[in-house]
């Protein structure tokens, strides 16, 4: 125990000496289970929020739209998809989004996030880039000055496929139709075993770094995820996140005109999803006390390179997204206004939050707080 005490004494003296966090480094502190040594790593991570960003916390207003539920692919923890016909399957029209979209506007939204289901039918004149474009088109011509964070790398992939064009295509048309930045979903965890699992027939890991990666390149800002807590083991959670840093030094000594702009632990909700991984998992919500210890732990490892951090109040409840910015984060997310992915699953979280409650929540610390866009650029100060 002397020995174990004093190599994690030795791992965070190293972190706060600059030096950066190994992949076996981060195992260990993973692997903690002491709550004397996880408050030492949680004080750690907090002073490494506090020096790489500060002690405000930001947030965004913005409205999710999944304007399709209607899905190709059968994930073993979606309780969301839907095929053609069955009850609860939906198809958003373009006049729906847009209304939904003027709502947000009325709202103070300053983005929109937009994903969806793989619906092969989602096509104008036979062409899936076609209905993306579109999409992307008609809301910008719209609301002009609305952000546009939509399609992750497996949408990506899904309009290169049933186009048979390349994912530099797809992204430079998405980009010049109007498309603000990428949400970094469907990672799960970048892990191939772990992947033919629980989303078998998702893109490789492989691929998702690979669109991430183009689309730096290319000007458009990602967002960066980690889907925890089901079957997944300490070493695959750090291995995800090497591949979320070597990803964020590419782009930076590259000199891409795009990188990451933050990192999201979404937990895994059992509670409604799929039987096949619900019996392996056995846990119906999320564990906040682990979620902690992986939020403290990926401050440490990526914060110098990601520096903006945020739990989900979907998963978490927003009690433990509070708590989570003790723990590294330095964003509490967005008001969202409806969710529908992670509510189906079973969440307990809620779909919409009102600004003044994120401001209530943040202000409990005490912290100040402070609106921010997208990509993390001041909107406006609330204290």
């Amino acid at each position: 125990m002397i020995n174990q005490i004093k190599t994690i004494k030795n791992i965070l003296e190293d972190v706060e000496n600059n030096r950066e966090l190994s992949e076996t480094d981060g195992v260990t502190l993973l692997s903690q289970t002491d709550e004397t040594t996880i408050n030492a790593i949680r004080q750690t991570a907090d002073k490494l929020r506090q020096n790489q960003v500060g002690n405000t916390v930001t947030y965004v207003i913005n409205r999710n739209i999944n304007f399709t539920n209607i899905c190709e692919q059968h994930c073993n923890f979606c309780a969301f998809r839907r095929d053609t016909g069955d009850e609860g399957a939906f198809w958003l029209s373009t006049e729906k989004i847009i209304e939904k979209a003027s709502d947000a506007v009325n709202r103070g939204a300053t983005e929109i996030c937009m994903q969806g289901g793989l619906n092969t039918e989602a096509k104008v004149n036979g062409s899936s880039l076609q209905y993306y474009q579109q999409l992307i088109i008609n809301l910008k011509r719209t609301f002009p000055n609305l952000h546009l964070h939509a399609f992750s790398p497996q949408e990506i992939q899904f309009i290169a496929r049933e186009d048979k064009i390349s994912y530099r295509e797809v992204i430079i048309a998405l980009k010049n139709a109007g498309l603000g930045s990428m949400p970094g979903t469907a990672a799960e965890v970048l892990d191939d075993k772990v992947r033919r699992i629980i989303c078998p027939e998702k893109i490789l890991t492989q691929t998702w770094l690979e669109i991430i990666s183009l689309a730096h390149s290319l000007g458009l800002y990602t967002t960066s995820t980690l889907l925890s807590g089901h079957i997944e083991t300490p070493e695959q959670q750090i291995q995800h996140l090497s591949h979320l840093r070597t990803l964020q030094k590419t782009a930076i000594h590259n000199n891409y005109p795009a990188r990451i702009t933050e990192f999201i632990i979404l937990p895994f909700v059992g509670k409604d999803a799929p039987p096949a991984l619900r019996r392996r998992v056995k846990r119906e919500q999320p564990s906040l006390k682990d979620t902690l210890l992986l939020t403290a732990v990926s401050r440490i490892f990526l914060g110098k390179w990601i520096p903006n951090h945020q739990p989900s109040w979907v998963k978490l409840g927003l009690h433990g997204a509070t708590e989570a910015l003790r723990w590294g984060c330095n964003d509490i997310g967005g008001t969202l206004m409806e969710e529908h992915i992670t509510t189906m699953a079973g969440a307990m979280g809620g779909t919409c939050m009102e600004v003044e409650t994120l401001q209530e929540a943040i202000a409990s610390l005490p912290r100040p707080y402070k609106q921010r866009g997208t990509l993390y650029k001041t909107v406006n100060s609330a204290i």
